[in-house]
């Protein structure tokens, strides 16, 4: 059974910072490449961020790199999204996954969790 549940979204000023987690089902974390994607109405859902297994290999989308921060607790079955220097371009629905790939440059999750609401007020 697929199982993530996000938490820490919610409303922050232009600069601020929040942390977002996302804990699976063992099924679902184990062995697993984790990853946030995010949504805005109106456009395309976005790929954000995601983490190997081990925790030794990240990737970001350009717009988050040196703001956002991902990792990962194995023993916990939790994955972290550390969102610093927000910007109001950064609101959108977070969507927390699972099984992400690589293919052609895009990246794809097969998983996903209901996501959590972050507004950034400019």
């Amino acid at each position: 059974q697929v199982q993530l549940v996000e938490s820490g979204g919610g409303l922050v000023q232009a600069g601020g910072s929040l942390r977002l987690s996302c804990t699976a089902s063992p099924l679902t974390f184990i062995g697993s490449t984790m990853g946030w994607f995010r949504h805005t109405p109106g456009k395309e859902r976005e790929f954000v961020a995601a983490v190997s297994w081990s925790g030794d290999t990240t990737n970001y989308t350009d717009s988050v790199k040196g703001r956002f921060t991902i990792s990962r607790d194995n023993a916990k079955n939790t994955v972290y999204l550390q969102m610093n220097s927000l910007k109001s371009e950064d609101t959108a629905v977070y969507y927390c996954t699972a099984d992400l790939l690589n293919a052609g440059s895009r990246w794809y999750a097969s998983k996903w969790g209901p996501g959590t609401q972050v507004t950034v007020s400019s």
